[in-house]
Parts: structure tokens; sequence; C-alpha cells
């Protein structure tokens, strides 16, 4: 898998288990494209920040910082599809 897919697919899956930090499986999503880029890509730390139109992934690979901007609504959409699919909704806390 190419640096670039991995980082935004990681993206999408630690946005999605940001916003559903019950769905075990977006936990576990995210631990695997992590693994993806440690071991494939090097990769060593991940930090993510976002304004209103895009999100910027900070990754240290090697001993260089370097960043990627990708789009918000993109990033998003994988959420978005979730949320849409009723099947994928948690039952709420009691």
């Amino acid at each position: 898998m190419k640096l670039m897919d991995a980082l935004f697919n990681w993206l999408q899956i630690r946005i999605v288990g940001d916003a559903r930090p019950r769905d075990r499986s977006a936990r576990d999503t995210v631990q695997f494209f992590e693994q993806i880029l440690k071991e494939d890509h090097q990769v060593k730390e991940l930090k993510l920040e976002s304004d209103d139109s895009v999100y910027r992934v900070h990754y240290l690979q090697g001993e260089e910082w370097k960043s990627r901007e990708f789009d918000r609504d993109s990033a998003e959409q994988l959420l978005r599809d979730i949320e849409a699919e009723p099947r994928f909704n948690l039952p709420d806390d009691d």
C-alpha cells in the first residue's frame, strides 16, 4: 500500500474512532493502519490537527517530520457513510 493511501485510510478510520469511542472495530482498524505505516513506511509517530477545511497529518519518518493535508469533506466521508447505515449504529449506554 502506498504511503499516502495508508495515511488517508488511517485518517478516515481515526476520525471514525474518535467520533465512536465504543466502536471496537474502528479502534482495531486504526491500529492495523498504524502497523502498516510503521512496518511498511517506517513511520514512528503520527499527529493530527485540523481546521475548517483540512486535516493535517504530521508524521515522523526516519528522523524527519513530514506533513500531508487532506480535504476535510473527503476525510469525513467514511464517518458519514457509517452513521447513515442503521446496522452500524451502536446502542446508547444506559
